[in-house]
């Protein structure tokens, strides 16, 4: 599965061509980016219509969208129902992920090493630089860590993964949530900036005693070794769908103004505690409605047609209660008065 997603990844860099003159632009996160090309692919296939994405983070796509340069824009990191209003945005979900820390020590398989929210906390600030730390070691008693000194890796660029993962840190680590906070872009305390997902998993694999974090797809396709964190339970699930349909099992998007929902340290023994869902960013009154539609449609037809894709790379569809209150949100992107997209 890996090595058909990494061959289709390289030939189209996760930009579909944009000479066909039926073409839909959109731009941003990385996280979601893979399944957006599968999904890509299959509609292209099935409809003519191809899908010109650029996954450039999710800080580009916000930045994009709001320049009106794309017909939508991407986003793992939901904007608020103020940002949202003042840029006559909506937004709704696609599917959900989870981001894990990857590291580079000798003899580490993936899923041997545990790590907490404080340690990683500690580990990201700076203040635990070697693997043979105490409290590395406390949480590992069956692995003779080495003394290796860490390297840390963080996204260089504007990042929904980024902000996912240190959502995470300022909850489980206070002087993490008092000295650096969490958003797309923050201001590191140490280590090296990777471009991407692809960027830091690529950054960790080549750099021995390295730790950095990645969408869990990342993880597989490059073969590095992720590590397992401690949930709310108190408990060290494996990163994969089950997990990350666990943490999502109780959001309420009901009640969720503008669709602002965090999947972060959610309750259950199998949640995987760094789980999050991934957002498009369209305008309510669209300067293009024609193109509007068609992205509405891709949507549509990625929620009908498009789960088995994203499960066999391990994102999590949404449950189609949840499809159908986008569908009907849907009708609020008008343009004289009448939805862009009706779904007929």
């Amino acid at each position: 599965m890996f090595k058909k997603f990494a061959l289709a990844a390289a030939a189209s860099c996760l930009l579909v061509s944009a000479v066909h003159a039926d073409t839909i632009t959109g731009a941003g996160a990385t996280f979601p980016a893979p399944v957006y090309t599968a999904w890509a692919a299959a509609y292209r296939t099935a409809s003519g219509i191809e899908l010109n994405y650029q996954a450039i983070g999710s800080g580009g796509g916000i930045r994009q969208i709001k320049s009106k340069t794309v017909d939508f824009g991407a986003s793992d990191k939901p904007l608020s129902v103020a940002d949202l209003n003042a840029s006559g945005l909506i937004q709704f979900p696609t599917v959900i992920g989870g981001v894990v820390p990857i590291v580079n020590i000798g003899g580490i398989r993936p899923g041997r090493l545990r790590l907490t929210g404080a340690v990683l906390g500690e580990i990201y600030m700076g203040h635990i630089t070697r693997w043979n730390d105490p409290q590395i070691a406390k949480l590992n008693p069956q692995i003779r860590m080495p003394g290796l000194p860490i390297t840390v890796v963080h996204r260089s660029d504007g990042s929904g993964t980024s902000f996912i993962f240190t959502s995470f840190l300022a909850k489980k680590s206070a002087g993490w949530a008092k000295s650096v906070g969490a958003s797309d872009s923050v201001s590191w305390p140490v280590g090296l900036g990777g471009k991407g997902n692809d960027g830091v998993a690529a950054f960790v694999k080549q750099t021995e005693g390295s730790i950095g974090y990645v969408e869990y797809v990342y993880a597989r396709k490059n073969d590095v070794a992720y590590t397992l964190v401690q949930n709310a339970a108190g408990q060290f699930p494996m990163p994969a769908a089950p997990a990350f349909a666990a943490a999502a099992a109780k959001a309420d998007w009901n009640h969720a103004p503008g669709n602002y929902v965090l999947l972060i340290d959610q309750p259950g023994a199998g949640s995987w505690p760094i789980s999050g869902a991934t957002f498009i960013l369209m305008y309510k009154n669209p300067s293009n409605p024609a193109q509007s539609a068609k992205v509405l449609k891709f949507f549509d037809w990625s929620y009908k047609s498009g789960d088995a894709t994203a499960s066999n790379l391990d994102y999590v569809p949404l449950p189609t209660p949840v499809k159908n209150i986008m569908r009907r949100q849907w009708a609020t992107i008008t343009a004289g008065g009448r939805p862009v997209y009706t779904g007929k």
